[in-house]
């Protein structure tokens, strides 16, 4: 009977993948993230314009394909959950390039607002931190400001 009540308590800490796609879904509706942005949406993909697709190919899969350009293969990322940080910031954990050999899992943290988006923190599963605070530690840089394509924005 213990037993029984150990197994109910620890099922309760697994998340349902139903309902965890439904609430990544849900938060991405709210942030308004699904469709295209760009740097310069009128402007072709490159490696500092990069063209981000977000899309829910079916339920419970969400995608985001990121374009640098035709010299480049498309870096696409599978959404696993999603979590509101504040009113305009959102927590993901990703797969990025899922099921390819460099397959590895990533939490980033977004800043959108007025129909801009920026990635403020990555860090791979155990890694080290890529970027913090809206800076790409590699190179030292701000990470791109996306801009909504189609969509009314404001310049930041």
């Amino acid at each position: 009977m213990r037993l029984l009540a150990v197994l109910a308590f620890v099922a309760s800490f697994i998340p349902f993948n139903e309902a965890d796609a439904a609430s990544v879904e849900e938060l991405f509706q709210k942030f308004g993230l699904f469709g295209s942005w760009a740097t310069e949406c009128d402007r072709p993909a490159t490696p500092s314009n990069p063209h981000v697709s977000i899309t829910m190919p079916s339920a419970g899969l969400v995608l985001e394909d990121h374009d640098l350009g035709p010299d480049f293969a498309v870096n696409r990322y599978s959404v696993l959950s999603a979590e509101r940080v504040s009113q305009t910031s959102l927590s993901v954990d990703v797969i990025f390039q899922p099921g390819t050999e460099v397959e590895e899992r990533q939490k980033l943290v977004f800043a959108v607002r007025a129909n801009t988006r920026r990635t403020l923190f990555n860090q791979t599963n155990g890694g080290a931190v890529r970027v913090k605070d809206g800076i790409a530690l590699a190179r030292g840089s701000k990470t791109p400001l996306l801009q909504k394509c189609g969509e009314t924005s404001v310049s930041h």
